[in-house]
């Protein structure tokens, strides 16, 4: 599984470019979840730096995440916020070496399972 973290910055003094963000943001999304290997993809606001937002998104492998990057309209949306909403972002892409719960705890680490995989 590979994770999508992208940080990036509105002028928070521009409610009006946020805005179109948002509707441009929603028609990708729609488009997007149609990709075979694509999970999910959620938004969220910093709440100590103003204008600042993460994406985190969840892939299955390369070819999803290329599936993702080259779609028609994520590449559109790219150019506009490179050119127009963002004043700034950063682009994380990640393995996911862990993943699990708490009813899913095989991947958790050994010493974490010995020490609270116990009824209390």
């Amino acid at each position: 599984m590979i994770a999508m973290i992208f940080e990036y910055w509105f002028d928070p003094d521009s409610p009006q470019i946020f805005n179109e963000y948002l509707e441009a943001s929603d028609e990708v999304r729609a488009a997007l979840i149609d990709i075979d290997g694509f999970h999910s993809v959620e938004r969220f606001e910093s709440s100590t730096d103003p204008g600042k937002y993460v994406a985190i998104g969840f892939f299955d492998d390369e070819t999803a995440v290329s599936a993702w990057r080259n779609h028609s309209q994520h590449r559109h949306a790219q150019a506009i916020g490179r050119h127009r909403f963002f004043t700034d972002y950063r682009i994380r892409m990640a393995r996911v070496i862990r993943d699990y719960g708490p009813a899913h705890r095989d991947q958790a680490p050994v010493d974490s399972r010995a020490a609270h995989d116990i009824e209390v």
